[in-house]
C-alpha cells in the first residue's frame, strides 16, 4: 500500500457497521484501519497517528469520549487531528460535549455513507497539504 494514502481509523464496536464502513471507505482509495473498542483505537492512534478518525462513542474498554479526550490532551497526539463522531447518541447534550472536547464533525446513526464521505472530504480540505 502506498504511504501517500490518507489513513482513516474507524472505531466502532458494531461488527456490521465497522465492516461496511471500512469496505466502502477503502473503495474510495483510503487506507483503512479498524478498531472494535476504544482501547484498541487508542493503541492504534498512538502507534501510527491516522490522518482522520471516525469514532463511535459507545464502545467497550474505553468509550469514544475517553479516546477523544486523551487525543486532545496527550502531547504526542495533540496536533490537529480531525475527528468525526458517528454515534447513535443524538441528544443536543452529546453534540455539545463532542464540540467541547474538540470533535470536528458529528453524525448520528443511522447515517448514509455519503454523509461520511462528505465529512471526510471536509476534514481533508482543512488539513494542510502533505508532501507527496
Amino acid at each position: 500500500m502506498s504511504t501517500n494514502l490518507i489513513k482513516v481509523l474507524i472505531a466502532d464496536d458494531e461488527d456490521v457497521v465497522l465492516e461496511i464502513m471500512a469496505r466502502k471507505i477503502a473503495s474510495q482509495g483510503y487506507e483503512v484501519i479498524t478498531a472494535k473498542d476504544g482501547q484498541e483505537a487508542w493503541n492504534k492512534i498512538i502507534s501510527g497517528v491516522p490522518d482522520i478518525i471516525i469514532l463511535d462513542l459507545n464502545m467497550p474498554k474505553m468509550d469514544g469520549w475517553a479516546v477523544l479526550s486523551q487525543l486532545r490532551q496527550n502531547p504526542p497526539t495533540k496536533r490537529w487531528q480531525p475527528v468525526i463522531i458517528v454515534s447513535a447518541q443524538n441528544e443536543l447534550a452529546s453534540f455539545q460535549k463532542g464540540m467541547n472536547l474538540e470533535a470536528d464533525h458529528y453524525l448520528t446513526k443511522p447515517c448514509q455513507i455519503d454523509d461520511v464521505f462528505r465529512a471526510i472530504r471536509l476534514m481533508l480540505s482543512l488539513i494542510p497539504q502533505r508532501n507527496t
